[in-house]
């Protein structure tokens, strides 16, 4: 039975067209973007056996031209479609935290932050720069590498705060290992930091590990 045989309201087009793209699941989502299934399996048949051969979502969001083509219902035509939309996610966030608003909770920044570092596969430490009315002014990558305190300076973030007029900092670094637990090195890389931006009255108002799941914020935490 095709998709169009089932009721109105289990169709995934429909349901997100009555309930919203949070009320869908990931097979629906991805149904929707496919389009069509393949002999005697629907669209949201062939998204089920590609989440379970990816192993999720994500593996498959981030498979590369060559995996991401080798499976069944998939392809170039596919892989480059699904680029550009994963791109122009990335814009639209980008937009939304570049467009002068200030930031008044974590969620924007934290989907920013995970648009930007999720998917490396090197560690980066990275600053979003504000004005004292936490409007963002900049992102910036400023290292790469085994991020620790060794590789970490903080005479370069005070030098491109100062350098941009920045009032307070948000500070993010990626785990690619996909544990965002902070480390104690995590830790006393922000207590450094907060240190030598407060000697110029600038503040660190957050520090984000991004990993796998939910990032971690040490404001939550309490360790700001």
């Amino acid at each position: 039975m095709g998709i169009m045989d089932w009721p109105e309201a289990e169709r995934p087009r429909e349901k997100l067209l009555g309930q919203g793209p949070t009320a869908l699941s990931d097979a629906e989502l991805l149904a929707i973007f496919l389009r069509t299934g393949v002999r005697g399996h629907t669209a949201v048949d062939l998204a089920r056996g590609l989440l379970q051969q990816f192993g999720g979502l994500r593996p498959l969001l981030e498979a590369d031209n060559k995996t991401f083509s080798s499976h069944h219902g998939l392809g170039p035509a596919k892989y480059v479609q699904l680029q550009a939309v994963l791109e122009m996610s990335r814009r639209h966030l980008r937009a939304r935290l570049m467009r002068g608003d200030s930031l008044t909770g974590p969620e924007d920044t934290r989907r920013y932050l995970i648009s930007r570092l999720r998917h490396l596969e090197h560690e980066v430490f990275a600053c979003l720069f504000l004005d004292n009315r936490h409007q963002v002014i900049a992102f910036e990558e400023l290292f790469r590498g085994t991020i620790d305190c060794a590789s970490v300076y903080p005479r370069e973030v005070v030098r491109r705060a100062l350098d941009l007029n920045a009032a307070a900092v948000i500070l993010a670094h990626n785990h690619p290992s996909g544990v965002a637990e902070p480390s104690r090195a995590d830790e006393t890389m922000t207590e450094r930091l907060e240190k030598a931006l407060g000697t110029v009255d600038i503040r660190v108002l957050d520090h984000f590990v991004i990993g796998e799941g939910r990032p971690v914020s040490f404001v939550e935490r309490g360790l700001i």
